[in-house]
C-alpha cells in the first residue's frame, strides 16, 4: 500500500492525514490525522480574505519608524551642538549640561535643559524680544493693549521671538547663541520631503481647490418627512451656494470662516462646465484628515504668493493677527524646500557678516570634529563651507534608502558566479521589471502566442486564417506596440471580425496590459517641441526608461531630466514640463531576468522583427546541433523529442516559437526552477528551513501558513516515520480559495460569498413563505429545493426583463420582511421559462415532478454541478435530451411536440428561437448562456478547472516535490507525485463517502446542549428519512453561520478526504479526458464511462430499480468507522505566539587603517520587546481634593458634599431617618434627589483629597461611536465622570441635558463648537483623571519617570497559578512588564512565590491546553488523555484578568450562535459540565500534531 499524506491549508490552518491506501483493492489504514491552528485575530483574516495583506507587526513596525525618526532627530543635535560648540556659539548654562568628551554632544545625564531660559529660569534673549515689541508697537500699536477672554492684558509670548529672528536674520548680523538658537530650531522645523510622484497627477475635467471662506447668509429648507435632518443652503462670501445636511441647526454659522475642499468639473478648455439650468457645477465638502497633501498645496501657495520665507510669513501673520494658532493652522505641513531655501538664505547672509564663521581654520576643527577617523569625507567637505556643512552635511542631509533589491525574486533561468575568499560562490539573478522596455516586448510576444481566435458559431480555432502566418503576426505586433492595453472588442475590430461570431480565448470582458512604457512614453514625448519624428529608438527609450524607473529623489530626478535633454539635443524646459510629473514605475518584476529575456527574444520574434545574428553563441550552437542531429550529453533526450516534433530543419525555423519551447531551446528545459532536488531525511528538510529567508514570500500571512506546513510535514515524517528515507509514496494537496488566490480575487470572492450568503437566507426565507402560502411539495430544508429556487430567481433576475426597483432591493436582501416576501413572490411568479420550450413554469408548480433540474452539459459527459451548469426544465423534455448538451438537443430534436403529461404539451424550440430566447434571458448569466450554447464539453471550460487546481502556491507545490520526487522521469519543477486538490473535489466526496453524517454525529452535543440552554427545540430536527435528530439552526441566526467552520477538526476531516483521493478521482472530477485531441468523441465517451465504473456505484432512490444516481465507492470497507474513531481522538494543535522578548545584535562602525569596519556589540546586552508594553499615551499623577461617588453609597460622607444644596436636602433626609444610613439609602434609590435643573442626582462630588492619574483626551472622544468609541449614553456618562475639572464636567451634562440626551447631536462637530463658543476658553481636549493600581512608571530618568502608563490590551499573557501547603489554589495575572525583567534575567516568566508565601503550581499563556480529570481519573492522568474522547475534557486558554481565567473547548472553533453559547464573553470560566477550570485543570504539553502528555514547569 501507498504511504500518502493529505493536507488542507487555509488562512490560518493545516489539515493533515497519513494514510496507507490500495484503492484498486480497498485496503486502507489511518495512520494519524489533526488540525494545526495559526491564531490570527478576525480582522486580519478578514482584511486577508478582503485582499488587504497586511503583517501582523505592521502596528510594531509603524512605532520602531517613529522611534527612529526621534533618534535621526537627536543624532542631528548632537552633530550640531559639536560643531555649534566648537564655534563657541551655545549659551554658557546649555553647554554645561552637555558631554563633549564621552557621550559627544548628548546631554548629561538627568541634565536636559531649555535653550531659551537659563538656570534661573529667565529669558536669555530678552534684547531681541524688545525688538520685536518695539515692531509690534510701531505696526499695530493697540494690539499691546489686548484683552485676553478673561479680561486680563494679552501677553505675548517669548516664543514668537524666533520668528522675529528667523525674519531678521535675512537682513542684518544676529548674535553668535541667536544663530545656535535657529540652528536647533530648523533641526525640529525640516518640513515633508516629498519623493517623486506622491504629487500625483492632476484629475482630468475636475479641479480641486482648498478654501476658506465667510458664510454670508444660511437658510434652510422644509423639514423631511420622517427625517430629523435638515437641509441648508450656506450662502459664501464669493456667491456660492454650499448645500449640507445637519440635525444641528446651522444659522449661527452666519459669519463664520469655514474650511472647504471644492471640486469644480471643468471643460476641455479649462472653464467650469455649467449644468442645465446654467448654474457651475461644484461640489464641496469639508476637509478630512486624508486630504493634508490638499491642505499642504494650499498652505504652499499662500507662501509662494507672499514672496516670504516661512519665518517671515508667520512674523508677518502675527503682526497682523496675534491670536491665531501657528501650528496646524497657519502653517501645516510643508515640503522641505521652503524651509531649506529659508535657512541657506539665512546662513549665507549670516557668514557674509560673521568672521568667525568665514575662518578656515575654525571650519576645519569643525570637520574634523564631526569625522575624526574618516580622512576621505573630511577631505570632500574642506572645500564646501559652512554653508554646505549645515544645510547638506547636517540639517537636511537623507540617508539613501535601503535596497529593496533583496526583496525581488530571484531568475529561475540565470545565475552569476563570483569569488569570495578564493571560494567560488554562486547566486541567481534578479528578475526584471515589468516595465522595463524588453519585458514589454517579451511579454507582448508571449500573449500573441497564446492568443486563439475561436469561431463561436462552429467553435473553431480560426487563429491562422486571421493571423495570415508571418506577415499577420507582424501587424498585430505593430498594432499591440502602440496601445497601453487591449480588450476583445478592439482586436476583433483590428482583425475587421464582429463579436457576435467570433470571440479570443482571453477573458472576454477583461482587457490586457501591451506596450504600456512605450505608449507613456511616446506620449509625453509628443509634448515636447521641436522633437524629431524617429527621435524615440530602443536605446533611448530604454535610458529614459531607467531615469523614470530609478530615481526616487525629487531634486535629482529633475537634474536626470534636464541632463538627457542636454545630451540628445532637445528642448531642455519643454522636455522637463512633459516628464517632471510622469509618475514612477510600479515596482512590480517578471519570472525572468533581463540576461534571460535578451537570450528568449529573439526566439520568441518573428519576419522583421526577427535576425538570426541577435542570438547569443551558444544557443547558436545547441540549435546547429538539432539541426545536424548532432550528439550533445548536455541536451536532454526529452528536448530533442520536443524540437523533433516541430520538423525543424534549418535556422529560419526557429522563429516565432513560444515561450516554453524557447526555453528548452536555450535552457534544455521548461521547468522554472532552475534545479529540483530530493530531501532524503528529516535533516535535510531542518536544513532547508533553518536557511529559509524571512519575507522571502512578500506575502507575511500566506510565507507563516507555508513555514508552518513543512515544519508539521517534518514532524509527521519523524513520528510516524522515523525520518526514514522515502517514507511518503505521495502528497496530496488542498489549498484554501483565499491562499490561492491574489489580492483582487479575494477582495472579489469575498463579496460574492456575502452575495451568496443573502441569497441563500432568501431563498429559504422564501421556502417558508411559500409552504405557508399552500404551494405542492414544498420542503424548506431540502437542499434540493433550495437549489431549484435559486436557479429560478437567478434566470428571472438576470434575463433582459426590466426590474422594479423595490423588486430588485428585496433580491439582494438576506431576511425580507413577510410583506416584502409576498410581494417578491407575486413578482416572481410566472416570470420563469424553460430554456427549450419557451413555456412558463409557474412558481406554485415548481417543486412538482412535473418539473426537475437538468444539467446543461450532462454529468455523464462533463462532471460540473455548479449553477452555472444547472436549468429548470420539464420532466419529459429533460428525459427526451438525456446526454445531449443544450444545443445539440434543439439540433437533434427542433420542432417536436414532447407529451408533458395531464392532457399538456410543449413544442421544441427551433435553432433560431433557441438562440434568440438564451441571447434574450441569458443575457446577465455569462457562463451560463455559454454552456447553453455549448455543441460539445468546452476544452477552455476544463482547461480552467485544471488551472484551478493548479494556481497553487510554486513554493509550497516545489517544496513538497522534494520530499516525493521520484528517482526516474520526475525532474520537473513539481513532482508527478504531488497530487493538487480542490474544495469541490472534495466537497462532493465527502458527500459520497458519509463524512457528513459523521460530522453531524460529531457536532450534535453541541446543538443539543443549545437547547437546553435556550430551553426549546430550535437547533435540532428530527430526519424521517435517518430515524435520527441532526443539528439545525433557526433561520434568522443563520447568517454567517456554517455547520463545518465551528470545529476546528473539519481541517483533519478534509485533509483526509484529500489523502484518500486518488489521481482517478481528480483526473475524473476535473474532466482530463475530454481534453485528449487524439481520441474521438466515443473513445472519450468510452474512456469516461470506464474511469465512472471504477470509481464509483450505482445507488437506487428509495427502492426504485430504474431511478439511481452514481455515488463514489468508500476507500475501503471500514472508512467510515475508522475515520469517526480518529476524529473523535484529534486534539487541536495551536501555534503559541509568547515570544515576548528576544536578543538583537548591535553593530557599531569604527575606522581602522582609513576603512569603516563594523563590530558586534560584546558589553551589556541588548533586547527587543516584541510586545506593547502598555498604552501610548501617558498618564501624569496628581493630588486631587474631590471625587465623584455614587451619592446612595456614600451616604456615611454626607458631609464632604461639594454642592451646598444637595449636601442640605441630604441632612433632611438623613434627619429624617435619624440619621439610620440603610432607610436613608432606600429613600433616595426610590426618590431621587433633584439639581436646580431638575435632573435625578445619582453622583456628586465629595470634598476627598485622592492621588489619580490623569491625561487629556481629545474632546472629539465624545463623538467616536466606532471601535472602541462611547456608543451609548451610559458610556458618555461614565466618561464624563472621569474629567477633572469640575466646573466643566457639570457644563458638558448640561449640554447633554440641552441637547435632550441625543449623545449624537449633543457631541456632532457642530455642537461641541457650540459648546465651545458658550465658554470663556475653548475646549479642545478634556483632562480625564482615573484612580487604580495597574499603571507604573515608564522609566528612571527625570524624562520619564513622571508618566505613568497602563498595560494595554492583549498583552495578560501569563496567569499564574499557586497552591499552600495543603493544595488550595490561588490566581493572579502577571504584568507585562514583570514578565519582561524576569526573562532578562532568564527565568521563569512568572514569579516562583507569590506575595502570601505560596509555591507556583503551573502558568498558562493564551492557547496552552489544560486536561479537567474526572474523579474516576485520580492517580490515572496519563491514562485518561489517552482515551478515545479525550478532546471532550481538554480546554483550551483564552484569556485572563486579575484571578479571573478564561477557557474554550479545544476543537470549538467558533460558537453556534453568538454570546449565547458560551456566555457573552463567547469564553467560559467553567467547564460544559459545570467545574470551575481553573481549580481542577492540569496543564498540557502539545507537539504540532496533537500529541499530548502531561507538562513540567
Amino acid at each position: 500500500m501507498k504511504t500518502i499524506l493529505g493536507l488542507d491549508l487555509g488562512t490560518n490552518s493545516i489539515g493533515w492525514a497519513l494514510i496507507q491506501q490500495d484503492f484498486e483493492n480497498k485496503q486502507g489504514k489511518i495512520l494519524g490525522l489533526g488540525s494545526r491552528i495559526i491564531p490570527m485575530s478576525q480582522d486580519i483574516l478578514g482584511d486577508f480574505d478582503k485582499g488587504v495583506s497586511v503583517s501582523q507587526t505592521k502596528e510594531r513596525t509603524r512605532l520602531r519608524s517613529v522611534r527612529r525618526l526621534r533618534e535621526r532627530h537627536l543624532l542631528r543635535r548632537e552633530r550640531l551642538h559639536r560643531v555649534i560648540n566648537v564655534l563657541g556659539l551655545l549659551p554658557q548654562h546649555y553647554a554645561a549640561k552637555i558631554d563633549f568628551s564621552k557621550r559627544l554632544g548628548k546631554f548629561l545625564p538627568e541634565t536636559e535643559t531649555k535653550f531659551v531660559y537659563d538656570d534661573n529660569g529667565a529669558f536669555i534673549f530678552k534684547k531681541s524680544f524688545e525688538e520685536m515689541l518695539a515692531d509690534f508697537k510701531s505696526h499695530q500699536p493697540e494690539l499691546l493693549n489686548r484683552k485676553n477672554r478673561k479680561g486680563d492684558d494679552a501677553k505675548i509670548p517669548y516664543d514668537w521671538t524666533v520668528y522675529y529672528l528667523r525674519k531678521k536674520a535675512l537682513t542684518e548680523k544676529i548674535e553668535n547663541e541667536e544663530l545656535a538658537w535657529l540652528l536647533l530650531h530648523f533641526n525640529q522645523k525640516r518640513g515633508y520631503y516629498q519623493l517623486r510622484g506622491e504629487e500625483a497627477e492632476e484629475k482630468p475635467n475636475k479641479l480641486e481647490e482648498f478654501y476658506s471662506l465667510r458664510i454670508a447668509e444660511v437658510t434652510a429648507d422644509e423639514p423631511q418627512r420622517g427625517s430629523d435632518k435638515i437641509w441648508y443652503n450656506l450662502i459664501l462670501e464669493n456667491g456660492w451656494i454650499y448645500r449640507r445636511e445637519s440635525k444641528q441647526p446651522l444659522f449661527d454659522w452666519k459669519g463664520k470662516v469655514r474650511d472647504f475642499i471644492v471640486t469644480s468639473d471643468l471643460n476641455d478648455d479649462g472653464s467650469v462646465r455649467k449644468d442645465k439650468e446654467g448654474n457651475e457645477k461644484r461640489s464641496f465638502r469639508s476637509p478630512k484628515e486624508d486630504d493634508w497633501k490638499l491642505l499642504k498645496k494650499k498652505t504652499e501657495s499662500e507662501i509662494e504668493k507672499s514672496d516670504k520665507t516661512v519665518g517671515e510669513f508667520i512674523y508677518d501673520a502675527l503682526l497682523q493677527k496675534p491670536d491665531q494658532k501657528i501650528r496646524g493652522k497657519l502653517v501645516r505641513t510643508i515640503e522641505r524646500k521652503f524651509y531649506k531655501e529659508e535657512l541657506i538664505r539665512l546662513l549665507a547672509k549670516q557668514i557674509e557678516l560673521n568672521t568667525s564663521l568665514q575662518d578656515n581654520n575654525m571650519y576645519e576643527k569643525c570637520v574634523e570634529e564631526l569625522y575624526p577617523h574618516n580622512l576621505q569625507h573630511q577631505a570632500t567637505l574642506l572645500g564646501k563651507g559652512f554653508l554646505h556643512l549645515f544645510v547638506d552635511d547636517i540639517l537636511y542631509y537623507q540617508r539613501p534608502l535601503r535596497s529593496q533589491k533583496g526583496t525581488i525574486s530571484n531568475c529561475p533561468l540565470e545565475s552569476r558566479s563570483f569569488m569570495v575568499n578564493g571560494i567560488k560562490k554562486t547566486e541567481p539573478l534578479k528578475c526584471i521589471s515589468k516595465s522595463h522596455p524588453l519585458y514589454q516586448e517579451f511579454r507582448l510576444w508571449q500573449w500573441i502566442s497564446n492568443l486563439r481566435i475561436i469561431n463561436k458559431e462552429k467553435d473553431i480555432d480560426e487563429t491562422v486564417k486571421n493571423l495570415q502566418l508571418t506577415e499577420g503576426v507582424e501587424a498585430l505586433f505593430d498594432f499591440l506596440s502602440q496601445r497601453k492595453e487591449i480588450d476583445q472588442k478592439a482586436l476583433l475590430k483590428h482583425f475587421k471580425l464582429k463579436e457576435s461570431t467570433y470571440r479570443w480565448n482571453y477573458v472576454e470582458d477583461k482587457s490586457y496590459p501591451c506596450n504600456e512604457t512605450h505608449v507613456q512614453i511616446a506620449g509625453r514625448l509628443a509634448k515636447v517641441t521641436d522633437i524629431s519624428q524617429g527621435f524615440l529608438t530602443k536605446e533611448k527609450e530604454e535610458k529614459l526608461w531607467h531615469i523614470i524607473y530609478s530615481v526616487t529623489d525629487k531634486i535629482e530626478y529633475e537634474k536626470a531630466l534636464r541632463s538627457f535633454a542636454a545630451k540628445n539635443n532637445l528642448n531642455i524646459e519643454s522636455f522637463y514640463d512633459a516628464f517632471k510629473k510622469f509618475p514612477p514605475f510600479p515596482a512590480n518584476y517578471g519570472s525572468y531576468s533581463e540576461k534571460a529575456i535578451k537570450k528568449l527574444l529573439p526566439l520568441m520574434r518573428i519576419g522583421k522583427y526577427w535576425d538570426w545574428d541577435s542570438i547569443d553563441a551558444k544557443t547558436k550552437d545547441r540549435i546547429g546541433k538539432f539541426i545536424n542531429a548532432e550528439f550533445d550529453e548536455e541536451i536532454k533526450e526529452k528536448v530533442r523529442e520536443k524540437i523533433g516534433k516541430q520538423a525543424f530543419t534549418n535556422e529560419n525555423d526557429y522563429q516565432g516559437l513560444p515561450e516554453w519551447l524557447a526555453k528548452y531551446v536555450v535552457y534544455d528545459r521548461h521547468s522554472e526552477r532552475s534545479e529540483t532536488g530530493k530531501w532524503n531525511t528529516v535533516a535535510d528538510l531542518e536544513g532547508y528551513l533553518q536557511s529559509f529567508r524571512q519575507h522571502s514570500l512578500k506575502n507575511p500571512i500566506v510565507e507563516q501558513v507555508m513555514t508552518e506546513t513543512l515544519r508539521t510535514v517534518k514532524d509527521i515524517w519523524q513520528c510516524y516515520g522515523n525520518g526514514a528515507e522515502n517514507f511518503f509514496d505521495e502528497i496530496h494537496i488542498e489549498l484554501g480559495r483565499e491562499m490561492k488566490n491574489p489580492a483582487d480575487k479575494r477582495k472579489s470572492l469575498t463579496e460574492q460569498i456575502t452575495k451568496n450568503e443573502n441569497t441563500n437566507l432568501r431563498i429559504k426565507a422564501m421556502l417558508m413563505e411559500l409552504l405557508n402560502n399552500g404551494v405542492e411539495n414544498v420542503r424548506p430544508h431540502s437542499p434540493m429545493q433550495q437549489d431549484i429556487l435559486k436557479i429560478y430567481e437567478d434566470a428571472v433576475l438576470n434575463g433582459s426583463i426590466e426590474i422594479p426597483e423595490d423588486i430588485e432591493k428585496i433580491s439582494k436582501l438576506a431576511l425580507p420582511t413577510n410583506s416584502q416576501l409576498q410581494r417578491y413572490k407575486m413578482w416572481l411568479d410566472q416570470k420563469y421559462r424553460s430554456p427549450y420550450t419557451g413555456a412558463v413554469i409557474p412558481l406554485n408548480k415548481l417543486f412538482t415532478p412535473a418539473y426537475e433540474i437538468e444539467h446543461i452539459i450532462p454529468q455523464s459527459r462533463y462532471y460540473d454541478d455548479s449553477f452555472n451548469n444547472k436549468v429548470i426544465c420539464e420532466a419529459a423534455v429533460n428525459k427526451l435530451k438525456d446526454n445531449q448538451t443544450g444545443l445539440e438537443f434543439i439540433r437533434n430534436h427542433y420542432g417536436q411536440i414532447v407529451e408533458l403529461g395531464m392532457g399538456m404539451t410543449a413544442r421544441i424550440f427551433t435553432e433560431v428561437e433557441y438562440t434568440d430566447f438564451v441571447k434574450q434571458h441569458y443575457a446577465k448569466s455569462y457562463s451560463k448562456r455559454n454552456n447553453l450554447m455549448a455543441l460539445d464539453v468546452p476544452e477552455k471550460m476544463i482547461e480552467r478547472q485544471l488551472n484551478d487546481t493548479r494556481y497553487i502556491s510554486k513554493f509550497i507545490m516545489q517544496a513538497l516535490s522534494n520530499i516525493v520526487r521520484a528517482e526516474k522521469d520526475d525532474d520537473g519543477a513539481n513532482s508527478k507525485n504531488v497530487l493538487a486538490s480542490n474544495g469541490k473535489i472534495t466537497s462532493d466526496l465527502k458527500q459520497d463517502w458519509g463524512m457528513d453524517a459523521i460530522w453531524n454525529e460529531l457536532v450534535l452535543p453541541r446543538f443539543e446542549r443549545l437547547n437546553q440552554i435556550t430551553n426549546s427545540t430550535n437547533f435540532t430536527a428530527y430526519n424521517e428519512r435517518y430515524q435520527k435528530h441532526l443539528p439545525v439552526v433557526p433561520l434568522e441566526l443563520q447568517k454567517g453561520y456554517q455547520k463545518k467552520r465551528i470545529d476546528h477538526r473539519h481541517h483533519a476531516m478534509d485533509a483526509l478526504i484529500i489523502a484518500c483521493a486518488t489521481r482517478s478521482h481528480i483526473n475524473y472530477m476535473n474532466n482530463r479526458h475530454a481534453l485528449d485531441k487524439n481520441k474521438s468523441a466515443d473513445e472519450k465517451k468510452k474512456e469516461r464511462f470506464d474511469l465512472k465504473a471504477k470509481l464509483c456505484d450505482k445507488k437506487y432512490n428509495d427502492g426504485s430499480s430504474e431511478h439511481y444516481e452514481w455515488i463514489f465507492k468508500q476507500p475501503w470497507a471500514t472508512f467510515v468507522p475508522d475515520a469517526k474513531e480518529k476524529l473523535q481522538r484529534v486534539v487541536v494543535s495551536f501555534k503559541q505566539n509568547l515570544r515576548v522578548i528576544n536578543k538583537t545584535v548591535n553593530q557599531h562602525s569604527i575606522f581602522r587603517d582609513g576603512k569603516k569596519v563594523l563590530f558586534k556589540q560584546e558589553k551589556g546586552e541588548s533586547w527587543a520587546i516584541r510586545k506593547s508594553l502598555h498604552t501610548p499615551m501617558p498618564y501624569g499623577k496628581k493630588d486631587y481634593e474631590f471625587e465623584v461617588l455614587k451619592l446612595s453609597e456614600s451616604l456615611g460622607k454626607a458631609h464632604l458634599i461639594i454642592d451646598d444644596n444637595i449636601k442640605e436636602v441630604v441632612k433632611k433626609i438623613l434627619n429624617q431617618f435619624n440619621n439610620k444610613i440603610s432607610d436613608a439609602q432606600k429613600f433616595i434609590k426610590s426618590n431621587p434627589i433633584k439639581d436646580r435643573h431638575g435632573n435625578d442626582v445619582l453622583d456628586t462630588a465629595f470634598k476627598i483629597n485622592i492621588e489619580k492619574f490623569r491625561r487629556r483626551q481629545p474632546i472629539t472622544k465624545l463623538s467616536n461611536r466606532g471601535q472602541g468609541g462611547l456608543k451609548t449614553i451610559d458610556d458618555v456618562t461614565k466618561f464624563i465622570n472621569k474629567v477633572a475639572d469640575y466646573k466643566l464636567q457639570q457644563d458638558l451634562f448640561t449640554h447633554l441635558k440641552d441637547n435632550q440626551n441625543d449623545i449624537d447631536k449633543a457631541f456632532s462637530a457642530e455642537a461641541i463648537e457650540t459648546f465651545n463658543q458658550k465658554r470663556e476658553m475653548p475646549v479642545y481636549k478634556l483632562p480625564i483623571a482615573e484612580s487604580g493600581t495597574g499603571r507604573f512608571v515608564v522609566g528612571q530618568k527625570h524624562t520619564t519617570k513622571h508618566k505613568w502608563v497602563e498595560a494595554d490590551t492583549g498583552t495578560n499573557l501569563f496567569f499564574a497559578v499557586y497552591a499552600d501547603p495543603k493544595g488550595k489554589r490561588s490566581y493572579e495575572t502577571i504584568p507585562l512588564n514583570i514578565v519582561i525583567e524576569r526573562q532578562k534575567q532568564g527565568v521563569v516568566p512568572v514569579p516562583e512565590i507569590n506575595g502570601a508565601g505560596h509555591d507556583l503550581l503551573m502558568y498558562l499563556s493564551p492557547n496552552d491546553l489544560v486536561f479537567i480529570p474526572a474523579f474516576e481519573d485520580d492517580g490515572n492522568i496519563e491514562g485518561a488523555i489517552s482515551f478515545t474522547n479525550r478532546g471532550e475534557k481538554i480546554y483550551k486558554m483564552v484569556s485572563c484578568t486579575t484571578n479571573r481565567c478564561f477557557f474554550i473547548r479545544q476543537d470549538i472553533a467558533t460558537p453556534i450562535v453568538n454570546k449565547v453559547e458560551f456566555s457573552a464573553l463567547n469564553k467560559m470560566e467553567r467547564s460544559i459540565d459545570g467545574k470551575m477550570i481553573k481549580d481542577c485543570c492540569i496543564k498540557l504539553k502539545v507537539d504540532r500534531l496533537g500529541n499530548v502528555s502531561l507538562a513540567t514547569l
